[in-house]
């Protein structure tokens, strides 16, 4: 048994997540976690929400509501919205925690004894009208390379370059719209990321477990040569900058960064969720993130999106290798392409595409869980619609899933009665079933070991396909009128057929599969338990094991429904 820390990319404040960010780091993470405990091994699954930095100020102003009840406010409701999709979060915490502030400014100290951060003095955007300095994000101007009209100072959104407030064409103050800007002299301080390059360049040479995508990101940033960043910003919310205890002069108007500080939330999460231990009960956090206190024994396992992997595979190593303190780093770091809507970009800000809360006014989290992880933007970007989600729903979990849990458990209840069969040897078609499914298993496992997401699913609906054909080939309705025996023997391999695609499917669509297992009144811990060997698993239940036939799994969705779908969120139908 391994101990294996997996956390997800902090979702961002700013609303409910859309279903590019669901399958971008938190969907995936998740299926990972339900995987690897269901193989036995001890798995911590931590997240939190990103709460700092200018779109949480923005965002808090817009909602007239000052940013702490803001944050408070949606960190419940994302909260409440990962719990609908099943998201087996072990704690789901807040960069805002005091054990995040603590921890990012005990970073910043050692960091500077170390001689990794220094003050400059920089010019900056000052705004007249507001009477205030402004970060990147409370510059908006004009790309100077695409000429998209609502460029921020840190980022463009159209074309997707990296920006300075001071590469804008006519630039102005995101708080008031007022172009009486200029730049004025202001102290920040400074990550040194320069003097990390050989350290953190060997660092990724011994990264043997990052997939391509990764590497590639990687990579290119560390052929362009890292440069010192700043890591402070002209902000009222954020961890405050603090030096020997003590607010930093020059400094008390300014936080961190949050790109230094979310990374870090991470650690801090795992101190939260140590400290949210129930009465009775201790949580060691630091053996799970300190190599001297029993981390050495950790896998630890980063899911995101493929604009985060910089920052993690970068900047956050320079904050944990540069401290010299022995800090767990990343151990294999799945990196997601992005899902699209429609061939253009989901968008929180633009409220474009659909949203975890909508979907779930839609249908039940198993039906995107499962169109989302079966199509997962992992080679390349991949165009979500509602067509395709309609043809994958029908075909994959309606006609060929749920299909043959219908009529399995009708037919035996019909013909046998609400009992497995007690009769009934299995003969040369089960063993070639058996054969069949050993080989498939066992790629499947490989698979999601690997985080071959598509791949893996592809074997499960691949699994699923093969109980169906063994149903047409034993063919029990047949069979009853010459050879009960021979029915009952396919009924008894049908049934612990649904049994054995209960566990297996748990990870990615685990409301159904629990509905699987309540076919034979299965615990949790029985259908928590990874099949290793079709052989055991058709012999799984007892004889006169009783059954109970649930309602349909999954209804098809209609063009009625698509139609309206269409309509509610802007989405037109394919020429």
């Amino acid at each position: 048994m391994a101990r294996i820390l997996i956390t997800s990319a902090l979702p961002y404040i700013n609303g409910v997540k859309h279903l590019g960010n669901l399958v971008g780091s938190m969907l995936p993470a998740d299926v990972y976690a339900r995987f690897a405990r269901a193989r036995g091994h001890e798995v911590l699954f931590i997240c939190a929400t990103d709460e700092h930095g200018t779109p949480a100020e923005l965002a808090a102003r817009e909602a007239g509501q000052t940013v702490e009840a803001y944050c408070a406010e949606q960190h419940a409701l994302q909260k409440k919205a990962g719990a609908a999709f099943e998201l087996s979060f072990d704690h789901f915490g807040r960069s805002s925690s005091a054990e995040n502030a603590a921890l990012t400014q005990h970073f910043a100290q050692v960091l500077e004894e170390k001689g990794l951060i220094e003050e400059r003095v920089d010019r900056q955007v000052y705004s007249k009208v507001d009477q205030r300095f402004l970060p990147d994000r409370y510059v908006e101007g004009t790309c100077p390379h695409c000429g998209y009209e609502k460029a921020r100072g840190d980022q463009c959104d159209n074309c997707g370059r990296l920006l300075d407030p001071s590469d804008l064409k006519e630039p102005y103050s995101a708080i008031s719209g007022s172009r009486e800007l200029e730049l004025r002299e202001t102290k920040h301080l400074y990550l040194l990321q320069e003097r990390m390059q050989d350290r953190i360049a060997a660092w990724l040479d011994g990264k043997t477990e990052f997939p391509s995508l990764t590497r590639s990101i990687a990579n290119k940033w560390m052929k362009e040569g890292l440069r010192d960043r700043s890591i402070t910003r002209d902000l009222y919310w954020g961890v405050k900058v603090i030096k020997d205890g003590a607010p930093r002069p020059g400094f008390e108007e300014k936080v961190f960064y949050v790109w230094f500080d979310a990374p870090i939330a991470y650690i801090a999460a795992t101190e939260s969720w140590a400290l949210a231990a129930p009465a009775g009960e201790t949580r060691d956090w630091r053996s799970w993130w300190r190599e001297d206190e029993g981390a050495e024994d950790v896998r630890y396992v980063q899911f995101m999106g493929k604009d985060n992997v910089a920052f993690h595979t970068v900047s956050f190593p320079c904050t944990i290798l540069g401290s010299e303190e022995p800090w767990k780093t990343v151990d294999a770091l799945k990196s997601l392409n992005w899902l699209t809507w429609y061939g253009g970009k989901f968008s929180t800000s633009q409220k474009r595409g659909i949203f975890m809360d909508q979907a779930l006014e839609l249908l039940p989290a198993d039906y995107w869980r499962w169109h989302l992880m079966a199509n997962a933007p992992e080679s390349d970007d991949a165009s979500f619609t509602l067509e395709h989600f309609a043809s994958i729903v029908n075909k994959d979990l309606a006609d060929v899933l749920g299909n043959f849990v219908n009529r399995i458990t009708r037919f035996c209840v019909s013909k046998f009665g609400p009992a497995t069969p007690e009769n009934g040897a299995y003969g040369d078609i089960e063993e070639n079933l058996i054969s069949d499914l050993d080989a498939r298993i066992a790629s499947y496992t490989a698979s999601l070991e690997a985080m071959e997401f598509r791949k893996a699913f592809a074997e499960l609906r691949g699994i699923w396909v093969a109980g169906n054909e063994y149903l047409q080939v034993a063919a029990p309705w047949t069979a009853i009128k010459t050879d009960p025996d021979r029915a009952a023997s396919s009924v008894r391999a049908g049934l612990n057929l649904i049994a054995l695609f209960a566990r297996l499917s748990h990870p990615v669509i685990p409301r159904t599969a629990k509905a699987m297992a309540d076919i034979f009144d299965l615990t949790p811990e029985q259908l928590n338990v990874w099949p290793e060997n079709a052989r055991e698993a058709l012999n799984a239940l007892p004889p006169g094991a009783a059954i109970q036939p649930p309602d349909v799994l999954f209804r098809k969705i209609d063009d009625e429904q698509l139609d309206d779908w269409r309509a509610r969120f802007g989405a037109d139908a394919p020429a």
